[in-house]
């Protein structure tokens, strides 16, 4: 039985994240009276929180969309990310500073994510000559989307910088249309930046991933790594991010409700009445996961329409460019050759 946590569940630290929140906004010096940066947030206070207090993701959403809001600035989403990672997260975040290279810093970023970007969830995948980072909600929040994937995409971006010693050549692909104005997206990411690409990455030739960075420590690296993965298994994934897992795994298998469900031990009810609570439902899920599998058909191994049709189960080309224009608004054509541009 696949175990799951839902956006109602305490288990974010108020000290990790959050308090990060609140330290970035008395940093711009947010009126503590006039504003209303707590409300709906669990927390009763400024202060640093006590040690075993704990958040649900809806309050620590609900602190970002408040502390969002107050600050009115279009450079907010980008600060926070510049202090998100490694961050103060215990032994995960020793362990990425003192990652080798990186790809144990992605693999770490990957397999600890339930603590160092609990409302993002990070993938990493390696084919056809480029790596690439990709995230995925974790908790169903479509309005804060374009701020949460600012924040997560500079994390990694600073966090790289700073470890490697070296501004890292990364590609964004981002699943919004470009603002009016993309100023903060060049000083915070640079200016390799493409929108409306259905998918939220961070793309790189592979050849960087196993460059050794200056900072790393192999013998601490090894002990950090211990520990870290002793608290990576403990933390139970994201309802959405299970359930994505799962479909990914069994997308050749053409997934149903039903079998999904069993596959949680949950009733085909209950699973509908999950999924709603995080703003979706089973065959968005399903279409989702089939769109970033053709993605990465399309990009990663050149496939043409029909050989991805055949390889998600659908009985021709037509019936899979029909179903990709539904998931997308695009006809598979312009997609892959959007994606293929250099």
């Amino acid at each position: 039985m696949i175990a799951y946590r839902q956006n109602g569940d305490r288990y974010i630290p108020a000290r990790h994240q959050p308090a990060l929140v609140l330290d970035y906004a008395c940093s711009r010096e947010l009126d503590r009276e006039g504003t209303q940066l707590l409300r709906g947030t669990g927390l009763k206070d400024w202060d640093l929180p006590a040690a075993d207090c704990m958040l649900t993701p809806s309050e620590y959403l609900q602190l970002l969309a408040n502390t969002l809001r107050a600050l009115d600035s279009p450079d907010s989403s980008f600060m926070l990310g510049q202090q998100m990672l490694p961050g103060h997260y215990g032994a995960l975040s020793h362990a990425l500073l003192q990652a080798q290279n990186l790809r144990q810093a992605l693999e770490i970023l990957c397999k600890g994510h339930g603590r160092l970007c609990p409302l993002l969830t990070p993938r990493l995948i390696e084919e056809g000559g480029l790596a690439v980072l990709y995230w995925s909600d974790s908790f169903g929040a479509p309005s804060q989307l374009p701020a949460l994937v600012e924040m997560h995409l500079t994390a990694v971006t600073a966090m790289c910088r700073w470890l490697s010693g070296e501004r890292l050549p990364w590609r964004y692909c981002i699943n919004r249309s470009a603002p009016a104005h993309v100023e903060q997206h060049e000083v915070h990411l640079g200016s390799d930046l493409r929108f409306n690409c259905h998918l939220d990455a961070m793309l790189i030739d592979p050849a960087w991933l196993d460059r050794a960075w200056p900072r790393g420590n192999a013998m601490a690296a090894s002990v950090a790594l211990q520990d870290a993965d002793a608290h990576a298994a403990a933390l139970t994934p994201s309802l959405l991010t299970a359930m994505y897992d799962y479909l990914l795994e069994n997308i050749r298998l053409s997934p149903t409700l039903e079998g999904s469900a069993a596959a949680f031990g949950i009733s085909p009810a209950t699973l509908k009445r999950h999924l709603a609570r995080h703003g979706s439902h089973f065959q968005a899920e399903l279409d989702q996961v089939r769109a970033h599998v053709a993605m990465h058909l399309f990009q990663m191994r050149g496939y043409d329409n029909e050989a991805v049709a055949h390889y998600l189960g659908f009985h021709d080309a037509t019936n899979f460019r029909r179903s990709f224009k539904r998931w997308t608004g695009l006809v598979p054509s312009l997609l892959r050759d959007a994606l293929l541009q250099p």
